[in-house]
């Protein structure tokens, strides 16, 4: 458990990006209910980066709330300099993200939505394609299991060629 000392020090280390606001109706009898659906991402930019959605009928709330669940959320991702140790291709709903190492100085190419991720997360060279629906929330959410993804491919990677594992 974290004291207070601690909580507050990453709050100031991480920054956050608002990656798509959208306005969401549910019908009603009497009509139809509005809220906003915000998606936001936060990292320190040192392999640290979490995801978070929040709802609410005021666009600052639903920030907030998203801000929340995006800091409980957090997830470490592996580095091999300033790119990704391995290709990665990973899928979510109708969303399919290739990730792929690049060599230094190439730069992050990607769009907006996986843009933000890699750079909240800390790396500054990897190539990405996105295929198949771009909806913002399926390709954060491809990104994301993609980079969870990486830590299990490596280990996969060492079991066969017989290196051994210290975890």
């Amino acid at each position: 458990m974290l004291n207070k000392s601690q909580h507050s020090l990453e709050d100031v280390t991480l920054q956050e990006r608002v990656i798509e606001v959208r306005r969401v109706a549910r019908v009603v009898a009497g009509g139809k209910r509005l809220r906003f659906r915000v998606i936001v991402i936060v990292g320190n930019g040192d392999g640290k980066v979490g995801i978070g959605i929040g709802k609410a009928q005021e666009v600052p709330s639903a920030v907030r709330k998203a801000v929340e669940k995006a800091k409980k959320n957090l997830i470490d991702v592996p580095m091999r300099g300033q790119t990704i140790p391995v290709f990665i291709q990973s899928r979510f709903g109708s969303s399919n993200v290739i990730l792929r190492p690049a060599v230094p100085g190439t730069g992050i190419i990607a769009g907006a939505t996986v843009r933000a991720i890699l750079e909240l997360a800390g790396y500054k060279d990897v190539l990405t394609k996105v295929i198949g629906s771009t909806n913002a929330l399926n390709t954060v959410m491809a990104t994301i299991k993609g980079l969870e993804d990486i830590n299990s491919s490596i280990l996969f990677s060492k079991m066969r060629r017989g290196v051994a594992i210290n975890e």
